[in-house]
């Protein structure tokens, strides 16, 4: 892979992982239109870069978090830890079927074009519709750990590309009456175990040679850093302007999105 299609790579994620667009979807389609081939570990590395930009912009609710999980182990009842055993509660669902995927390599199979595209569609439509019925009115401190696993399941379901993890787990709160800006922040802060335990996979497989896609340590590590700081940029735009801005927007380009790929497969 050239230093330009990694940086490519790394635009695309940073730009799309936060924003309810899907970032799989995106970094999926310059392979399927012929510009590269990077296969799925790239793919996990791209996120893996975004993982720190979240770090980095949320530190005070990941020092939050951290002393959460540490008050939960002296049986401490407070803001700090519920956000940490939601957290926890939210987590297992997708880390659970992201390792079975990855294990089995069936990850691969939903890598295909048409399966982006409808579920660019069909999750666009469904994120636009619950955030226009359902008032705004929670925030994270109102989550329950029933609402934390629906959240969790919600984010499982990302793993079909096109659906965008942070529009799935997006549309679940907003269904569950949080506001924009709070079901953004809670839903970028349950990316940080999934996409670190991801990231950690792919940097032992590439380390070992394991790659089939062709990719090395190196063009892993370069492609995390350039995402880094495309995503560290995306997240402080999209956080300062969604609850302005709605999901209308984001809703019309992937149905746009999801017509132009199935018009590409057809001619």
């Amino acid at each position: 892979m050239s230093i330009l299609y990694l940086i490519l790579l790394a635009i695309i994620q940073g730009i799309t992982e936060f924003l309810p667009v899907s970032s799989s979807a995106h970094l999926i389609l310059p392979e399927k239109m012929g510009l590269g081939k990077q296969g799925a570990m790239i793919d996990v590395m791209a996120h893996f870069g975004s993982l720190f930009a979240v770090l980095i912009y949320f530190r005070r609710d990941v020092g939050s978090m951290l002393k959460g999980f540490f008050d939960l182990m002296g049986r401490q009842l407070n803001k700090d830890s519920v956000l940490a055993l939601n957290l926890i509660v939210a987590t297992p669902p997708a880390l659970l079927l992201g390792g079975a995927l990855a294990f089995t390599g069936h990850d691969e199979l939903l890598r295909k074009a048409w399966i982006i595209a409808a579920a660019s569609i069909f999750f666009g439509i469904v994120l636009w519709w619950a955030d226009v019925k359902y008032p705004r009115e929670k925030s994270t401190e109102d989550l329950t750990w029933r609402g934390a696993l629906t959240m969790g399941m919600a984010q499982a379901i990302a793993f079909i590309p096109g659906t965008s993890r942070s529009g799935i787990t997006m549309t679940a709160a907003r269904m569950m009456h949080f506001t924009r800006v709070e079901a953004a922040r809670f839903s970028m802060l349950m990316s940080l175990p999934l996409i670190g335990a991801g990231g950690l996979f792919a940097l032992l497989k590439l380390a070992k040679g394991e790659e089939t896609g062709g990719a090395t340590l190196q063009s892993g590590l370069i492609v995390a850093l350039l995402s880094f700081v495309s995503a560290y940029i995306a997240i402080a735009f999209f956080m300062k302007l969604v609850s302005r801005i709605g999901m209308f927007p984001f809703m019309v380009y992937r149905v746009l999105l999801g017509v132009l790929i199935l018009v590409f497969l057809v001619f």
